[in-house]
């Protein structure tokens, strides 16, 4: 059996998540990922996270299940909200181990949302449970699925 293949990353970041992004975006591509980065491209303390947020979720959601997302900010909160007006996208605010794994393995999260200023954002931190986000599969059980499909409607 062929392995699977990765899905590509698209990540994005205001200046709060700036440094974290590029450590993150680093180490995934280490470890055999294609990342797209969304920006921010620079340090800029008056930046606006829905400049970069968006686009990382409109492309999540343009790529149909071969692509997922990483955004990050101070707190992940507003990030989160911003990739969640985009259809078709499950962005979920992962603080620690279970969180990382229930948004994928109940409710196939393809955003994660990380707070670049709270304890998930310590860039040991945000890699393990990048690791664990990105290989945590969806359990497809019945149950899972009909409440993804009553969200979509």
């Amino acid at each position: 059996m062929a392995p699977k293949s990765r899905p590509t990353i698209y990540i994005g970041t205001d200046h709060a998540g700036y440094k974290l992004k590029e450590e993150l975006r680093a180490y995934l591509e280490r470890t055999g990922y294609k990342v797209i980065d969304k920006g921010a491209f620079e340090f800029s303390p008056n930046d606006d996270y829905p400049d970069f947020i968006k686009p990382v979720a409109k492309a999540v959601a343009a790529a149909r299940g071969r692509a997922m997302g990483i955004v990050l900010g101070g707190s992940g909160i507003g990030e989160c909200i911003a990739a969640n007006k985009v259809r078709g996208v499950r962005a979920a605010l992962v603080y620690d181990s279970q969180t990382a794994r229930l948004s994928r393995e109940h409710n196939d999260a393809n955003v994660i949302s990380l707070g670049a200023r709270t304890a998930s954002g310590k860039p040991t931190t945000a890699k393990r449970l990048v690791k664990l986000w990105l290989e945590t599969p969806f359990s497809r059980e019945p149950r899972h699925k009909r409440r993804i499909k009553k969200l979509e409607r």
